[in-house]
């Protein structure tokens, strides 16, 4: 390594090939700056050919030890590890130093699910002394409801038509549809997996009073939901309506699209005890990625152990 260069030297040569020949946003370039700033901190006179694997493996210990959650720490081993490849291709290292270490493992926490009660308060219809209900309030009431009653995801939502269409006239085929003779909707899930799942009855009505008053869209499109501007809702405009709804429903957690997913798998979990139909319906690859919600069903019983049962806690 040429004398001339000390180790925060290398890291701006680092950083200005990042953001000159990577063209990384500035902002990224910044995320970068700030691990291996920290990592200069860390190192102090050591030199970056002289760094070894059993250093950087302290200094990973000392940042979990510190409180850092291992997400960060496993970003910051990242940018480390990109450091030290480019590094390799300027100078000599006999071995990246970062190769091999890996970040804590992190706790696996439980999806968020509202109770029942909360569930059904946030998608009921809401009271309208005054007159008919707006048509926003109707499309609200059915995309909560559908939330809810199907467990889709987000993007699967705001994916819907109001029934299949082919590609033509430059728009897309329909990713997913809604099928109100068959109480179903089909959607196109991770992996452009397409399944069908099944809609209550409720969520049937909401969006027979939604499909009443659902004016054109300006595009030309069948697109379900519609925002006033008469374009395809957004993923954006939906969890901020949801919000606000939820807000005002003065429901106590914070309500997004996810939460009425999870609701969706824990209400049907606890009801019917079948994990391979909530594994379909969620459009889960794995059986793996459904069985959080039996530890979620656990943790219901569990609380409604404690709350009822006369010898469940010491006096």
């Amino acid at each position: 390594m040429p004398a001339s260069r000390s180790k925060a030297d290398w890291l701006d040569a680092y950083l200005a090939q990042l953001a000159t020949q990577r063209k990384l946003s500035p902002h990224t370039v910044a995320a970068y700056a700030r691990d291996l700033r920290e990592l200069l901190t860390l190192s102090a006179d050591i030199a970056w050919t002289a760094l070894a694997h059993n250093e950087v493996r302290r200094y990973t210990a000392k940042l979990h030890a510190g409180g850092l959650d291992p997400r960060s720490i496993a970003r910051k081993l990242s940018s480390w590890r990109g450091f030290f490849n480019w590094l390799s291709g300027e100078t000599v290292l006999d071995a990246n130093p970062v190769d091999g270490i890996r970040a804590p493992k992190r706790a696996k926490s439980l999806p968020k699910a509202l109770s029942v009660d909360d569930a059904v308060r946030l998608v009921a219809p809401a009271a309208h002394p005054q007159g008919k209900p707006e048509p926003e309030q109707l499309c609200n009431r059915a995309m909560f409801e559908l939330l809810y009653s199907s467990g889709l995801r987000v993007s699967e939502l705001t994916s819907l038509d109001t029934h299949y269409c082919k590609a033509e006239n430059g728009l897309p085929a329909s990713l997913g549809w809604i099928d109100m003779a068959s109480f179903e909707v089909i959607v196109t899930g991770k992996g452009s997996k397409m399944r069908k799942v099944p809609v209550g009855k409720a969520a049937l009505v909401a969006l027979s009073s939604w499909l009443a008053v659902r004016p054109p869209a300006r595009d030309g499109s069948a697109a379900l939901f519609l925002s006033t501007r008469g374009t395809r809702i957004s993923p954006r405009v939906l969890q901020l309506r949801l919000k606000a709804h939820a807000l005002s429903a003065e429901i106590p957690a914070n309500v997004h699209p996810h939460v009425l997913r999870h609701s969706f798998a824990s209400h049907v979990l606890q009801s019917s005890g079948d994990l391979r139909a909530v594994q379909e319906m969620l459009g889960h690859a794995s059986i793996t990625s459904t069985q959080v919600y039996t530890a979620l069903d656990f943790q219901h019983l569990a609380q409604v152990y404690d709350q009822a049962h006369p010898r469940a806690k010491l006096k």
